[in-house]
């Protein structure tokens, strides 16, 4: 490589190096949301992939007798039973048919929520979801976010098994013991 190369090497990298001050800053650390887009009872909702350990269709479920409407029964994962709640009567949804595919919610205990429809996977920012500040913990909707086809809420899976320990008849002071 001759002086007069390298010198016009050097001038180009100079003028790039340059140039990228120029131009808009690039965002590397963006985060993003992995989300089910899903519809219980008929209503469009967004599930958290990060808050989910499985997704199953068609997935036989063993009914059991008991009080609580959203209890569809238990089903088999890996050697466990699990107890299977329908999402739609959890949010308080008219149940017309019976779901047809399961999602396993992620931590302990184990449990699966039933709904009726799997739109897609989608990927957003965490800019656009808009979270809802100060939640009550009584609810399970937790944020909306802007999708194709309207504004689906967000169901916060942790929010979910926590209602359904008190509809269960758990209480934290017998959780804490296990």
């Amino acid at each position: 490589m001759s002086p007069n190369d390298v010198a016009e090497r050097l001038a180009g990298l100079r003028a790039d190096f340059d140039r990228s001050f120029a131009e808009p800053a690039r965002r590397h650390d963006e985060e993003y949301a992995e989300l089910l887009a899903v519809h219980a009872g008929g209503r469009p909702y967004a599930l958290r992939l990060s808050q989910a350990s499985g997704l199953h269709q068609d997935r036989a479920v063993t009914p059991l007798p008991g009080p609580q409407p959203a209890l569809l029964g238990v089903a088999g994962f890996g050697g466990a039973i699990v107890p299977v709640y329908d999402l739609a009567a959890l949010l308080g949804h008219a149940v017309p048919d019976r779901p047809r595919w399961l999602v396993l919610t992620a931590g302990a205990p184990a449990l699966a929520l039933a709904f009726h429809q799997l739109d897609g996977h989608v990927r957003v920012t965490a800019a656009e979801i808009v979270e809802e500040p100060g939640a009550d913990g009584g609810d399970i909707l937790r944020g909306m976010v802007p999708l194709a086809g309207g504004t689906r809420p967000i169901v916060d899976l942790p929010a979910a098994r926590a209602a359904v320990h008190r509809l269960a008849g758990h209480t934290e002071h017998a959780e804490k013991e296990r």
